[in-house]
Order: structure tokens, then C-alpha cells, then sequence
């Protein structure tokens, strides 16, 4: 019995012990639970305080202001296209021939500028674009090297007309609807009548006298004779008449014309647009054979006159004078092809 006792006292004492130890687990937990919480707070305190976000000012904008912000992040270096052409001369004028029926240049002008130079482009004394028609079979436009776009090209439209092969065709120009005829490698050019013919006019330049004549012969020109035709100074005179009051606004080319014989003529011209002396000039071959009959020959009948320019490839201008008018006015001489190739532009 005792035994037994003291059994159940050693249970009652390892019970006691227990449900003792039991608040003291729960108490240990309690604090570990309590020392992590105080350890987060703790951290918490350390970090840092968050940066303050600046706010940024907001700029109102126009609404044509975003458009062209748009479009100014959308521009980029506009890519060059490739074009084709034909390099042509005629009788010493050179010229740069383009297809534009389709329309890909409503107009030639920067264009001629840019292929026109000596050294930066192609070079030539004129841009041709042939273009669709419904008067005639093609029309021409020609524009000259500094952007200005001429009424009409001589020369230029022996060139068109040889590009486009047809014996018999009829061009339109500013000047009006031409015809031409292919004669081997020949063209011939049946020109507008003359308008505005003046003779003996005096341009005073520099305190000297020049005694010029006028006509237009699809563009305007200033015939000038003289004795000596190598020692004029073309660039320097020619520049000076171009721009005289009298021809202002439009301004005009001017010949330089010595007789050689009868019927025959040298000539050296200084073409407005070009701002220089040419090999040849078709129109100016034209004046200055119309000129010299109404101031030497003054004769009716039906006339050849030669014409002899600095290129060497002579011209023929024809024509019939009666009753004081000038008809059935033609221009022959050479054209070619020189050249096709590719350009970017």
C-alpha cells in the first residue's frame, strides 16, 4: 500500500510538474511571437523614408501642337528615287530628255536645277519633259538650268521630236502647236510667226550706244551686228542687254551676229535662263535670219539663209516674205541621241 503511494504521488508530482511547464512553453511562444513582432517594427523604423515623387508640370498643348510633334518624330530622310533619261544634242545645244506621260513631275523646275549643273549633275542647257496631249501628238516643256520654264526651244524641239521618232508630228509648246519632220538625222521645224519686230533700236549701257533689233520668234531676242564676233565679250554684254529696262520683265536671250557673206551668218547668243553663251540657240538662228532680211535685203520671195554657230553645225532657216509678212518659217539642223542612263533624285 505504501508501495502504492508513493507511486501515486510521484505520478501526481510529474503531473503537477507538467501542467506547470505547460503555461511556461506557451509563455516562451507568446514572447518569441512578441520579440518577431518587435523585430519587424524595428526594421520597419530603419528603412528609409520613400523618396517623394516631384509631380512634373503638365504642359497644355495646342491641338495643331501635338499634330506637328507627330510629325516631326514621322519625318525622315525622304528616300531618292530612280528616274531614267535621254542625253540629246542639237547643232551644239545639249539637253536632258524626260518621259513624264505618266506624271510623275507635275513640274520640272527644282528638277531642272539640280540635273542642269556642269559639275553637281548631269549637265545640260536644258531639262525637256514630253508629255501627253490631246491637240497634238505630244507636248514639250522645256525648263532652263536656273528653274524658269521657257515658252519654247528650238533646238529643244528638234531634239523632242527626234526622241519620239515619228516622221510626221505636231507638238505643243507655250508658244503654240508645231510641227516637225524627221529627215534622216536631220529635223526640220515649221516655226510661229514672228511677233514684235523693231529695228534700230539705241540701248544706252554705260554712257555707249548700242544700236539693237528685236523680234520674238517663240521667245523674245536682241540681234546685235557687228565686225569683229571673236573679241565681243558675250558673257558681259549679253548680260547687260538681257537685262535692259526696256526689256524688263520677262528680260531677253541676245545675238551676237556677224555677216559672213550673203545669206550666210555667224552668230554667238547669250540664252536668258542659262545666264551664259550657248554652242548654238535655234530661236536666235530664226531672229537673227529675219532680222538681217528686213534690214539688208528687205526682198519678197522665198529665202535660205545659213547659220553658222560657235558648235559648228550649221542651220538652215527657210522662210517666204511678201506683202511685208513673214510665212512658212522653218529651221533645220541635227539632232541625237548622245546618251541614256539612270539617275537618283
Amino acid at each position: 500500500m505504501k508501495k502504492k503511494k508513493k507511486m501515486v504521488k510521484k505520478k501526481a508530482a510529474k503531473k503537477k510538474i507538467k501542467l506547470r511547464r505547460k503555461p511556461a512553453r506557451k509563455a516562451k511562444r507568446v514572447m518569441k511571437k512578441k520579440h518577431k513582432l518587435v523585430k519587424k517594427k524595428a526594421n520597419i523604423r530603419k528603412k528609409k523614408p520613400a523618396k517623394k515623387m516631384k509631380a512634373k508640370p503638365v504642359k497644355v498643348k495646342a491641338a495643331g501642337q501635338k499634330k506637328e510633334k507627330q510629325i516631326k518624330q514621322k519625318t525622315k530622310p525622304a528616300k531618292k528615287r530612280k528616274i531614267e533619261f535621254t542625253k540629246m544634242v542639237a547643232s551644239g545645244n545639249d539637253f536632258i530628255v524626260y518621259d513624264n506621260r505618266a506624271g510623275a513631275f507635275k513640274d520640272g523646275s527644282d528638277l531642272a536645277v539640280r540635273l542642269c549643273k556642269r559639275t553637281e549633275g548631269i549637265g545640260a542647257d536644258g531639262l525637256i519633259f514630253i508629255e501627253r496631249s490631246k491637240k497634238a501628238d505630244f507636248k514639250m516643256r522645256i525648263f532652263n538650268p536656273d528653274g524658269s520654264e521657257a515658252e519654247m526651244c528650238g533646238n529643244g524641239i528638234r531634239c523632242a521630236a527626234f526622241y519620239k521618232g515619228k516622221k510626221n508630228s505636231t507638238v505643243v509648246t507655250l508658244a503654240g502647236i508645231l510641227k516637225a519632220e524627221l529627215k534622216e538625222e536631220a529635223v526640220k521645224i515649221k516655226m510661229t510667226p514672228p511677233k514684235n519686230l523693231q529695228l534700230n533700236m539705241n540701248l544706252d549701257i554705260n554712257g555707249k550706244i548700242y544700236q539693237v533689233n528685236f523680234v520674238n520668234t517663240g521667245v523674245p531676242h536682241a540681234v546685235y551686228f557687228v565686225e569683229d564676233l571673236d573679241g565681243v565679250n558675250v558673257k558681259l554684254l549679253g548680260r547687260l542687254v538681257r537685262y535692259y529696262r526696256d526689256f524688263q520683265p520677262e528680260g531677253t536671250n541676245v545675238d551676237f551676229v556677224k555677216i559672213e557673206e550673203l545669206d550666210s551668218l555667224k552668230i554667238r547668243t547669250y540664252e536668258r535662263g542659262v545666264e551664259d553663251e550657248t554652242m548654238a540657240c535655234g530661236t536666235g538662228s530664226v531672229a537673227a535670219a529675219l532680222i538681217y532680211h528686213q534690214k539688208f535685203l528687205q526682198s519678197e520671195g522665198n529665202f535660205v539663209i545659213e547659220i553658222h554657230p560657235p558648235s559648228g553645225e550649221m542651220l538652215k532657216i527657210y522662210f517666204n516674205y511678201q506683202n511685208n509678212e513673214y510665212t512658212n518659217i522653218w529651221m533645220e539642223g541635227k539632232a541625237r541621241i548622245v546618251y541614256k542612263g539612270e539617275c537618283y533624285v
